[in-house]
C-alpha cells in the first residue's frame, strides 16, 4: 500500500521536518510514504492543484475539523481494510488557512477530525503522521501502542 500526504502550504520549520521525517521514516517499514506539499491560494486553483495529485481509484481522507471523529483502534481497523481490500493508494488531504476545498472534501471516501479542536496545518500534519504510524503499529501488535 502507498500512502500519501497532501498538504496546503510548506511545513518549513527544521523542528517540524524532523519530526515529519522520524514518522515517516518509521511509516515506511508498513507502506511507502510520499508527502506532496502544493501551493495555496484561490479555493479553485488549490482544488486543481489537490486533484492533479491524486492517483485514480485511491481511497481519499479529508482532514475536517468537523469530520467523523475516531479512536486510534477504529483508524486502525480502518487502514488494515484498506490493506484487506487491496487498496493501492490511501491519500491524506491536509488544508490550508482556509481548509480545504468544498467539493474535494464531500467526494472523500472519508471525513476525518483529529479532534474537535482547530489544528494549525503543521501541527495537524504531525498528529496524522502519528496517528498513521500508530495504526500501523495496532496492526501488527507492535509495543508501540500501549
Amino acid at each position: 500500500m502507498r500512502i500519501k500526504i497532501i498538504a496546503v502550504g510548506k511545513a518549513k520549520d527544521r523542528d517540524l521536518r524532523s519530526l515529519l521525517g522520524d514518522y515517516y521514516a518509521r511509516i515506511g517499514r508498513y507502506a511507502k510514504l510520499e508527502e506532496i506539499e502544493i501551493k495555496d491560494g484561490k479555493a479553485d486553483d488549490v482544488a486543481e492543484r489537490l486533484s492533479r495529485t491524486i492517483p485514480d481509484r485511491s481511497r481519499v481522507v479529508a482532514l475536517e475539523v468537523d469530520g467523523r471523529g475516531i479512536t486510534s483502534g477504529e483508524f486502525a481497523k480502518w487502514l488494515g481494510r484498506a490493506e484487506n481490500e487491496s487498496v493501492q493508494t490511501v491519500v491524506f488531504l491536509i488544508g490550508g488557512a482556509y481548509g480545504l476545498p468544498q467539493e474535494l472534501s464531500k467526494k472523500a471516501d472519508l471525513r476525518l477530525s483529529l479532534s474537535a479542536m482547530t489544528l494549525p496545518h503543521r501541527l495537524a500534519r504531525l498528529f496524522l503522521a502519528e496517528q498513521i504510524y500508530r495504526g500501523f503499529s495496532i496492526l501488527r501488535g507492535e509495543p508501540y501502542d500501549h
